[in-house]
């Protein structure tokens, strides 16, 4: 359970705290550690959107392609599905965790990150319905362990995975297209209090600034893209209306029960893939290229939209609604939720970044509905799926704010309303679920 909020008899504890030398080093390890760290996942991230590109982009061209063909989705996934084998089966760490299981856990040891690294590598560019946080954060979790060595983490128990979280906010401090996403992120995950709290968001802090940093200079000197979740054109928004409300609120509702569903058919393949792992993972890997494939051949349009982490599809979207049909709407929907799904149980990947796209599309599609536009649809979308997923209604907030951007402030009254229901949703449907599983498993009660 959280802490309560630091009160006055707390103040000299924090105070002492921020007096101390240790503390003081500790902030200067951390803003140290943010800059390799952020240089490592620069690199991560440049060369995965180089692969991605390659594949569903120049490959398809080379061969005569305007776009990538209806089944390109599953040689691809099939061969991501033989590359991830060995990297799940033999090497230290096993690539990761198994993306259904969220973002939480314990630091990734340096040992395991070329794992980690590999398994992303070799999910993510070939059309895994993942994204690329979760990697980015074990990545630089493992980093920033190897900078402070096993000895001072043995000597200071509370080293160790403070340092974790900073190197994973320095990581990800752009990928979710603001620094501040991640802090919040790693500070609401903790659930932390007081002085405590003061521990973990001053480190954080300063290594997501300094990644920030990293990221920016080095966007703008190599001329690389990092492929980060934005949204280069936002429909324009007025204040959130009643009728946004009354179709915004059972949105919410739809867009967490879609999360929610779709995690559950991942626990179900993380099961199915716990043995006979190599065989198993493979035959998902194709699951998920046959979903891409049921996208293109239903919809007659590329594969690519319902393959991937989702961040172009997003930001096509969001530039163009208009463009997109309500049927090929909820097809993106059907179809690469069923492909999520699988792969959070059997690949390697970060959940959150497709199930965004999912909320904004599900928006998108109920914009037309009266008295409710595509501008409140959008947001109430983003902010309902994020506090789905995550299970952290604040972080959503922000995320979603920082989505909108200068549409953020006019649209806040409603994200805040959808991230709450969301969040609400999936906490409800989760313990249901939990019960009714439960209930299963119970031994039936002999007669008297």
């Amino acid at each position: 359970m959280a802490e309560q909020a630091a009160g006055p008899a707390s103040a000299p504890g924090i105070r002492a705290l921020l007096r101390s030398p240790g503390y003081g080093r500790l902030l200067l390890v951390s803003a140290a550690v943010g800059v390799p760290v952020s240089l490592a996942a620069f690199g991560f991230v440049s060369l995965e959107h180089e692969l991605q590109h390659w594949v569903w982009e120049s490959a398809p061209k080379a061969l005569g392609y305007g776009r990538a063909p209806w089944w390109w989705g599953l040689p691809a996934l099939a061969l991501a599905g033989l590359l991830l084998v060995p990297v799940v089966t033999r090497l230290p760490g096993r690539g990761g965790h198994v993306p259904v299981h969220g973002l939480g856990g314990p630091p990734t040891l340096p040992v395991e990150v070329p794992s980690v690294v590999l398994a992303a590598l070799v999910s993510l560019p070939l059309g895994a319905v993942l994204g690329p946080e979760a990697p980015l954060m074990a990545m630089g979790s493992g980093l920033a362990l190897l900078a402070v060595g096993r000895a001072q983490r043995a000597a200071s128990p509370r080293l160790g995975p403070v340092m974790g979280a900073a190197g994973s906010t320095a990581a990800i401090s752009t990928i979710f297209g603001s620094p501040l996403v991640a802090v919040v992120m790693m500070v609401e995950a903790a659930g932390l209090g007081g002085p405590q709290l003061t521990l973990l968001l001053l480190p954080c802090l300063l290594a997501s600034g300094v990644g920030a940093l990293v990221f920016t200079g080095f966007g703008h000197w190599t001329g690389l893209s990092i492929g980060a979740l934005a949204l280069p054109v936002v429909p324009k928004a007025g204040l959130p209306d009643a009728g946004d409300f009354l179709w915004g609120v059972p949105l919410a509702v739809a867009v967490a029960v879609v999360v929610v569903v779709a995690q559950s058919l991942g626990h179900r393949f993380a099961a199915f893939t716990a043995q006979r792992t190599g065989v198993r993972t493979v035959i998902c890997a194709v699951l998920v290229g046959l979903c891409l494939t049921g996208y293109a051949v239903v919809t007659g349009r590329s594969p690519e939209e319902a393959a991937l982490s989702g961040q172009a599809t997003l930001g096509q979207l969001a530039a163009d609604p208009q463009a997109w049909p309500v049927g090929a709407l909820l097809a993106l929907v059907v179809f690469k939720g069923l492909g999520w799904g699988v792969a959070l149980g059997s690949l390697r990947g970060g959940p959150i970044f497709p199930a965004v796209l999912l909320g904004a599309a599900l928006g998108v599609a109920v914009g037309g509905l009266p008295g409710m536009g595509v501008e409140a649809g959008l947001a109430a979308g983003l902010a309902a799926s994020t506090a789905a997923i995550t299970r952290l209604p604040v972080t959503s907030t922000v995320l979603a704010a920082a989505l909108l951007g200068a549409q953020a402030a006019d649209s806040m009254p409603l994200v805040i309303v959808c991230a709450v229901v969301g969040f609400l949703t999936a906490t409800f449907v989760h313990r249901v679920t939990a019960d009714a599983q439960e209930a299963r498993q119970a031994p039936p009660r002999s007669a008297d």
